[in-house]
């Protein structure tokens, strides 16, 4: 088994914009592992948000043995971007030996096309509305806010968006008090899922704020912890492979959340459609898909993933797994 990894960048069509920050640039880490003349690939996205970074990512997996099992693996390296892109690799590369497909051999569904919410990143008030614009016919819009313009934005889209089912994904950006004095526009918007509205050590609070919303755990669900504590605060988790460490560690986590009654969104990191394909078997399972990652490039990679009518399917049956 000879596996090698390296970085790549993707530029983006345009700048990603959350509370958080912006990138123009999607940077992947992109894993091959060869063995018997054959080679299963994988990708992982470094979270920043727990410390990763492509360097520290890199010096994981120039750590590995020469030779290991994909069970092995979740012993050798922690949850994380790197043990996502080898534990997909693995996957790819078991399905190409085998002649079974992955969702064959993990024991899922058939894979169908997936109904998707598209993004609107945080930008001037005048651009996010004209996004909805264009988006007033899409099955669901993620909006992503956490900036000064939160109100404004959430007063008028449905002026330019009025059907689509809304989710809110603020990244951590609000206060407490912020929130609250948000939550008559959340109910004039007719917001059906909130995401990760506080920060995760200020995540106690939802608990006393009222709010006709589901409430979806991202950030508060970290890397190295289960989910039973996000139990009494959120009703839905949004669980992405790069935070799992791996699509065999995602499938014990959407078990998991079934069975703390928590409804599941599977999402993503910007990346290119390699990251997106083994979160697309893995949709199959969840209540909401938020896969939009590779459309936000300015090139994806040949025969990967495509938006048609509101859902994702991948252009080539045979680009992973």
């Amino acid at each position: 088994m000879k596996l090698r990894f390296e970085v790549r960048e993707f530029p983006l069509a345009n700048p990603f914009v959350i509370s958080r920050g912006s990138k123009t640039h999607a940077s992947v880490v992109e894993v091959s592992i060869e063995q018997s003349g054959l080679i299963g690939l994988g990708e992982g996205v470094p979270y920043s948000r727990y410390g990763e970074t492509s360097d520290s990512v890199s010096k994981q997996l120039a750590s590995l043995p020469e030779e290991f099992t994909r069970q092995q693996l979740q012993e050798l390296l922690p949850p994380g971007a790197a043990r996502n892109a080898v534990d997909c690799a693995l996957w790819d590369l078991e399905a190409k030996l085998s002649g079974l497909s992955v969702w064959e051999l993990a024991e899922l569904p058939k894979p169908m096309p997936l109904d998707m919410g598209e993004t609107i990143s945080l930008g001037p008030v005048h651009q996010m509305l004209a996004r909805a614009k264009e988006l007033e016919n899409a099955k669901l819009i993620k909006l992503k806010l956490g900036s000064p313009n939160d109100e404004e934005v959430l007063l008028r889209i449905r002026e330019f968006a009025p059907a689509p089912r809304l989710l809110v994904d603020v990244n951590e950006g609000w206060s407490k008090e912020q929130f609250e004095q948000l939550v008559p526009a959340l109910e004039a918007a007719r917001v059906e899922i909130l995401e990760q509205p506080l920060r995760d050590q200020d995540s106690q609070h939802l608990r006393d704020i009222k709010l006709n919303a589901v409430l979806c755990a991202d950030e508060s669900l970290h890397p190295s912890q289960g989910l039973e504590h996000l139990a009494d605060r959120y009703q839905m988790v949004n669980i992405k492979l790069d935070k799992s460490g791996g699509l065999t560690t995602a499938i014990e986590q959407v078990k998991q959340a079934r069975e703390l009654g928590l409804g599941v969104m599977i999402g993503c990191m910007v990346s290119s459609s390699l990251s997106i394909a083994p979160g697309y078997l893995l949709g199959q399972l969840a209540d909401l898909v938020d896969l939009d990652g590779f459309s936000l490039l300015a090139h994806d990679r040949p025969g990967g993933f495509e938006i048609y009518s509101g859902q994702l399917r991948p252009t080539d049956e045979s680009f992973w797994g």
